[in-house]
């Protein structure tokens, strides 16, 4: 028998309630004579949130033709399945035929109202990531443009194909839409992902990728045909009109960056992107770029973790200052994990005092309470140009709690403790050009 109160939340996360349920609501079918109680939008919206609704909202009064032609688009239908002493089993007997087939004819819109709620992304191996994602809200920022920008992403480097392809599933699932890729195997890979669900899944992502630097000694000019042609080989790939930023690599020739600089500002007019930003610029590449451009970086792209402190070399007080935002890296330490970082007997105490967080989920809270956005890693797998996201819990549970780092709040007094802290110390920009300083220099084979 049904009980008197149906609580819903636990088919939201278990399929053998959503078993349970679709078994309900088909056999009902055999009752309709017995009657449908509707339910209000009001009381769906409850149950989206996980909550339980009483019997007493459930109305199974007789209604008038009119009635029930107002209410079948405006209420979702559930069977009253009563027992022949309920007070109201009486009521819902009276209902006549045509009341009763208007019910029937109902519960396909009941089962595609709230089969959704339960049924995994195509994309997702499990459900309960489903379920996390609408737990996930990942802040966003407002650009100077207007669009939004979710400062959270899952950033794709290294991985294969393959595995970029299950990383932005997974990462969707739990609720990140940030996706940020570099052009071949990833960029592939989030193709190979839009492309499987016929470009369902483009919507509500946030794609963000970057040009190539330009080869040494390359003239402006070519520069910005090499620039112009990756923008059209990008998009033909992906199978889009668009991207929504396009991020610029520095250069140690000024003349190279203000001319590619200028081919972006274009594809921004042309709206083949709706956002720009530049990456690992350091304070004299910055100043380079701001000399020409008719359009300001959104933001900057580099390195950022606890032990460099809150302004690295003043590159972040010079960017923001002119209204360029930070959007870090690195969380955990380039090219590899940081060591040092991630056995900091800092970082695992307040982690232990925050219900035994790692330190790798302290060293990513302290990066987006400092105010900037991040790109993080999908686990700490990782190493110089290479990534892991494979079958198997280890990528999906990394992914859920980066996903969840909103969830909870570093205390002042910690914050102020790892703001001090001086090690590890890293050049923020450290994958810039030889123009900048103390860049990263690929160790011989």
């Amino acid at each position: 028998s049904l009980q008197r109160e149906v609580h819903v939340s636990e088919t939201m996360t278990n399929p053998f309630a959503t078993a349970a349920l679709f078994l309900l609501t088909t056999l009902t079918a055999a009752k309709v004579a017995e009657g449908f109680a509707p339910i209000s939008h009001s009381a769906v919206t409850s149950i989206g949130h996980g909550e339980s609704f009483p019997r007493t909202v459930l109305d199974a009064s007789p209604r008038s033709d009119d009635e029930q032609e107002r209410s079948s688009g405006s209420n979702l239908l559930l069977p009253s399945l009563l027992s022949s002493s309920s007070p109201t089993s009486s009521t819902c007997r009276n209902l006549d035929r045509r009341s009763a087939l208007a019910g029937a004819a109902s519960l396909p819109i009941a089962l595609s109202t709230l089969l959704p709620l339960v049924l995994p992304d195509p994309f997702d191996s499990t459900s309960s990531s489903v379920a996390s994602a609408a737990t996930n809200k990942i802040p966003q920022w407002t650009l100077d443009n207007g669009v939004k920008f979710p400062i959270l992403a899952l950033n794709t480097v290294g991985l294969s194909v393959e595995d970029t392809t299950r990383a932005v599933g997974l990462a969707r699932a739990a609720g990140i839409t940030h996706v940020d890729f570099h052009p071949g195997k990833e960029r592939d890979g989030v193709a190979q992902y839009i492309k499987a669900s016929g470009g369902d899944s483009r919507k509500g992502l946030f794609l963000n990728t970057k040009i190539r630097k330009a080869p040494p000694g390359t003239s402006p000019s070519d520069a910005a045909e090499r620039t112009r042609a990756q923008i059209e080989e990008d998009l033909a790939i992906l199978g889009l009109d668009s991207v929504d930023m396009l991020m610029l690599r520095d250069s140690p020739d000024c003349e190279v960056i203000q001319a590619q600089w200028a081919v972006l500002e274009d594809a921004l007019r042309e709206g083949k992107t709706r956002s720009l930003g530049v990456i690992n610029f350091c304070e004299s590449a910055l100043k380079c770029v701001l000399e020409t451009a008719r359009i300001k970086p959104a933001l900057n792209y580099y390195m950022l973790h606890v032990g460099m402190g809150t302004d690295p070399r003043g590159l972040r007080s010079y960017g923001e200052s002119r209204g360029i935002r930070t959007f870090a890296y690195g969380a955990a330490g380039e090219p590899g994990p940081n060591q040092e970082l991630l056995s900091s007997p800092v970082l695992k105490r307040i982690g232990d005092a925050h219900g035994g967080r790692k330190p790798e989920d302290v060293a990513l809270r302290w990066v987006t309470q400092s105010g900037a956005a991040v790109s993080v890693r999908p686990t700490t797998d990782f190493g110089l140009g290479t990534s892991v996201c494979a079958e198997g819990a280890k990528c999906e549970d990394g992914i859920l709690a980066r996903a969840g780092s909103f969830g909870w709040s570093l205390t002042a007094k910690e914050m102020k403790e790892l703001d001090s802290m001086t090690s590890p110390n890293d050049n923020p920009t450290l994958f810039s050009s030889s123009g900048c300083p103390d860049a990263f220099v690929m160790p011989k084979k």
